[in-house]
């Protein structure tokens, strides 16, 4: 019975509230909807959800809090209620996402913190490090995050085929997923190659290979956006 008043909170008159506003243009409807429901409800949401799953431990989450509620102001007019997901279930998922990308900021800045504090640590024990050293491990975190970058970017591309592809978008897909695959066996030197090994793989001129990468470069673009803003 319980588990049936988790979201008491959120009626659906904040639902209708919600999609009442993603269904107008008109600026004072907007403010009254946000003012009267949408603003005190995201304010719950975001509070239950930071102490369910344990954000409150993050620094300055008093602050990040904030900083959230403001976030979700900037994105509600991107809910589609023709989607079928409730607005509950999406805003609380956006929210989620978004304090698991302040743990890994954070965690990434403590990697980094803790690093330089082992380094003049051991400097002022005596030790023979050198600048050149902390370089060397600042380098390690730099090429762990690239290398978490790739392996999400091939599961993102790997994810491109359940997408409604032209027969040629979905062969260059299978292109890539073949250089990403088979990376450490291919000599890529510039630009130039990768177009010769997708046209190779597909079977396409490369007129059509261009005209391909151009709409998968728009998914790509969007992949990397969202990855910068984590």
């Amino acid at each position: 019975m319980a588990s049936n008043r988790k979201n008491y909170y959120f009626t659906q008159d904040h639902e209708d509230a919600i999609v009442g506003y993603c269904n107008t243009e008109d600026s004072k409807i907007r403010n009254d909807l946000y003012k009267e429901f949408i603003g005190p409800v995201f304010d719950e949401m975001v509070d239950k959800i930071v102490f369910t799953y344990k954000f409150n431990t993050l620094p300055n989450c008093d602050a990040l809090r904030d900083d959230c509620k403001n976030w979700l102001i900037t994105i509600l007019n991107k809910y589609d209620p023709n989607k079928g997901s409730k607005a509950f279930t999406y805003f609380s998922v956006v929210t989620k996402n978004w304090f698991i990308a302040q743990v890994k900021k954070t965690s990434k800045k403590a990697r980094k913190e803790i690093l330089l504090e082992d380094f003049y640590i051991d400097k002022r024990s005596g030790d023979e490090k050198t600048d050149s050293a902390l370089i060397d491990q600042n380098t390690i975190i730099e090429d762990s995050i690239k290398l978490e970058f790739f392996l999400n970017l091939k599961k993102e591309i790997d994810s491109w085929h359940t997408l409604p592809l032209k027969p040629n978008e979905k062969k260059t897909v299978q292109a890539i997923q073949v250089l990403f695959d088979d990376a450490e066996k291919i000599e890529i030197f510039n630009k130039k190659a990768i177009y010769l090994y997708i046209r190779e793989i597909t079977g396409l001129n490369t007129k059509q290979v261009v005209s391909s990468l151009n709409r998968i470069r728009k998914r790509y673009r969007e992949f990397k956006k969202g990855w910068d803003e984590i």
